[in-house]
């Protein structure tokens, strides 16, 4: 039976309604003040009825100590204001006395059957955590199951994650999993690329800047931990912030305040910070080029993404489940994938991972004249085109760029080995400029 604890100071209110109640078929229970209420054991009862002025503390006392038992509150006619602060402190409902019966328990039941409702939402929930553990994430290779094992271990906390892994691999799904799965889900994750913010904007990207901080600054500008206040910051690829940015993140983890361009008073802001890059950081703290200090600050955990080319039979199962969403986004019937498609599928290296993956099999889509995926509309450079084995070594991003452009830029284009990479052509120029790889003319 339905337990209802009634907090009422009057006693022929408190009497009646706790008539009211039996008569209806609930188990209820009479006190008259916070004090005594909590000595009945707020937590055995399905709902509270409490009224707003009490002897001692207000009814309102109850809300938070009462979670996340549901708290109901009563109060007279001209104080309706005070109910609508005690919907404000997370009262479920109010009504006004003198109160008609009829009101009163249809109020009841609805409470009642909103909180079923929430109990019964929170089990699906759980349900469908336990059979799709992470949205978006697809495989279960063992590479995989690590993944997953240290999302679940740190998705709960506030610490800081470090997600490394090379481009492609799926570090912001990784993000998003770890947000979702936080006490943070229902507040929002921003993400932000640093490669693709110009070091002179960074700053106000950030943090934000007041009306005239600037020559271009035309009106307050809210930065993107304001942004994500209470929910979750998702920085790829940190490695590309300056040591400037780099300072002033720093003082943003060990304060948690910020200060906007051109203000001169900071605010607090509840975030947790989630980063990703492909580079080797440990590597650029030797160089000098990334702070020491705040690369212990963001690898408190890390989660390292594995390289597409080492997560065996996900590969097909990705690329299956590649092949239905993109037949879908285009309107198209069902494809399927040929048995020598599938084996180029697994045999092929990725260098771009996912990414790539993703390419191939919509240009795939895009050329095809029948429903059928083969190896032709795949497009994949062969084994003795890029030099590469089926067990080819473990190179880092960077290494295997330099060896696949080395190895292919005499017979194919470049925008060939762009897309082959799963990267724009602008991006294969910027990396061949960093990397210092030598240009040859095609035969």
């Amino acid at each position: 039976m339905t337990k209802i604890l009634i907090v009422e100071d009057e006693p022929v209110i408190r009497e009646s309604l706790m008539r009211l109640l039996q008569r209806n078929h609930f188990s209820a229970t009479a006190v008259s003040d916070v004090a005594e209420a909590e000595k009945a054991g707020l937590m055995g009862f399905d709902l509270i009825i409490a009224d707003i002025r009490l002897p001692g503390e207000p009814g309102t006392e109850l809300i938070a100590r009462a979670a996340p038992v549901p708290v109901m509150v009563m109060t007279s006619y001209s104080s309706v204001q005070s109910a609508v602060d005690a919907m404000k402190q997370g009262a479920v409902d109010y009504i006004s006395k003198p109160f008609n019966h009829e009101d009163m328990i249809l109020q009841v039941k609805k409470n009642l059957q909103h909180q079923d409702l929430k109990q019964e939402n929170a089990i699906l929930k759980r349900e469908l955590t336990q059979h799709y553990p992470l949205k978006g994430l697809i495989g279960n290779s063992a590479c995989m199951q690590h993944v997953y094992d240290r999302i679940e271990r740190v998705a709960s906390t506030d610490t800081p994650v470090l997600i490394l892994g090379e481009t492609g691999t799926g570090k912001e799904l990784a993000a998003r999993a770890i947000h979702e799965r936080s006490l943070r889900a229902e507040h929002p994750i921003v993400s932000l690329n640093c490669a693709t913010i110009p070091e002179n904007l960074m700053e106000s990207e950030l943090f934000g800047h007041q009306k005239g901080a600037f020559t271009s600054a035309s009106q307050h500008h809210k930065g993107l931990f304001e942004a994500a206040d209470s929910g979750t910051l998702f920085l790829d690829e940190i490695g590309e912030l300056s040591l400037e940015a780099q300072a002033k993140l720093l003082r943003v983890l060990e304060t948690g305040e910020i200060r906007r361009l051109g203000s001169d008073k900071n605010q607090h802001v509840d975030v947790r910070l989630i980063a990703a890059t492909h580079r080797n950081l440990q590597q650029m703290v030797r160089d000098h080029v990334f702070r020491e200090d705040l690369y212990y600050r963001l690898h408190v955990l890390d989660i390292v993404m594995p390289p597409l080319r080492e997560r065996g039979r996900d590969i097909i199962e990705l690329a299956e489940t590649i092949l239905v969403n993109i037949s879908k986004k285009f309107n198209r019937k069902p494809y399927a994938f040929s048995d020598g498609a599938l084996s180029q599928l697994q045999q092929y290296h990725w260098p771009g991972n996912v990414r790539e993956l993703q390419n191939v099999i919509e240009r795939a889509i895009l050329l095809s004249n029948n429903q059928t995926i083969g190896s032709n509309e795949l497009g994949l450079p062969t084994m003795a085109e890029t030099g590469q084995s089926v067990k080819a070594p473990a190179l880092s991003l960077d290494d295997y760029l330099v060896d696949f452009v080395t190895k292919n830029q005499h017979h194919m284009s470049e925008t060939q080995m762009a897309e082959y990479l799963g990267i724009s052509r602008k991006s294969l120029w910027e990396k061949r400029q960093r990397l210092n790889i030598p240009r040859t003319l095609r035969k």
